[in-house]
Formats: C-alpha cells, sequence, structure tokens
C-alpha cells in the first residue's frame, strides 16, 4: 500500500521552500517521478530542490530539448529528465536512464514520469502536481518503497517543525 502526504501550496515561495525540505531529508539516492499538467510547478520544484543541494539554480532548466541534464550539487549528483517528447519508454532506456535510477548515489528527477512508469525502481517517490490557482498548487506525494516512506517520514517531521 503506498504511503501518502497531501501538501497545499499558496504560492510559488511555499512551493520552493517544499522542495527545499524534501531535498534536505534525503538519506539515500532516490528517483523523483514528477507528474503534472503543463505549468503546474515540476521545473519550478526541480530548480529549488537542486538549489537546496548545492546547485546553482541559474543552470536548473527543464531539460525538455536535451531530455537529460546531470547537476553536481554539494553531497549528491542529480539527474534531471524531461520524458515530455520521448516517443516510447525505449528511448528512455536509451539514454542509459536505469544506470542512473538504480544508483544509491544518485538522485533521479524526472518530469512526465507516467512516460516512463513501468520503468520505474519499485522504491521511488511519486509526486503529483495540480494546479488550483494561479500559484496554488496541490502536490501529492506518494511513496513506493521504504527508503521513501523513511524519507516521508523526516519530509513530515520537517513540516511539522515550520
Amino acid at each position: 500500500m503506498p504511503y501518502e502526504l497531501i501538501v497545499e501550496s499558496g504560492s510559488v515561495d511555499t512551493t520552493r521552500q517544499l522542495a527545499a525540505i524534501c531535498a534536505e531529508a534525503l538519506h539515500s539516492g532516490i528517483t523523483f517521478a514528477l507528474n503534472g499538467q503543463l505549468g503546474s510547478g515540476k521545473t519550478l520544484f526541480v530548480r529549488a530542490f537542486c538549489e537546496a543541494l548545492g546547485v546553482d539554480s541559474s543552470s536548473v532548466s527543464s531539460p525538455t530539448f536535451v531530455l537529460m541534464q546531470l547537476y553536481e550539487g554539494t553531497d549528491w549528483t542529480i539527474s534531471h529528465f524531461d520524458t515530455y517528447r520521448l516517443g516510447d519508454p525505449d528511448e528512455f532506456l536509451a539514454l542509459g536512464a536505469e544506470e542512473y535510477l538504480h544508483d544509491p548515489q544518485m538522485i533521479s528527477l524526472i518530469e512526465w514520469a507516467e512516460r516512463v512508469q513501468d520503468l520505474l525502481p519499485a522504491d521511488h517517490v511519486a509526486i503529483g502536481f495540480e494546479q488550483t490557482g494561479q500559484e496554488a498548487r496541490c502536490l501529492t506525494i506518494t511513496c513506493h518503497g521504504p527508503d521513501g516512506m523513511l524519507w516521508l517520514d523526516d519530509v513530515r517531521c520537517k513540516l511539522e517543525k515550520r
């Protein structure tokens, strides 16, 4: 059974803060599957997440046309995929994605992850972005597997302290 948390964000700043909390809670490499409509905040979340890990946020952009970007953070290497333009999941595999998704020293963030759902590791975190207002979003965080559950417990604790 999945382990879930629903977070209402009323502003861009709140979404950025949530992304930073999510990054600060990392213990091990994990894959994040990000899903939502165009403009729902996926790339904004990735930018704030990476910034919290020591990546210059100006270097983080949606890899829509290049499909994948790698960023070096203070303690983590982050792979950032955008599968929006992929014709089929085999193109994702051709990028060498499996190597990144199963590396315990790697954080992987996949925008439009529903397009490669069957290729995701069993232990991953899915974040659904729903636009509920001009800047307001509802984020549904669902964990699959023990690493994701431990991570989400830390996220919950950090949210309660704020």
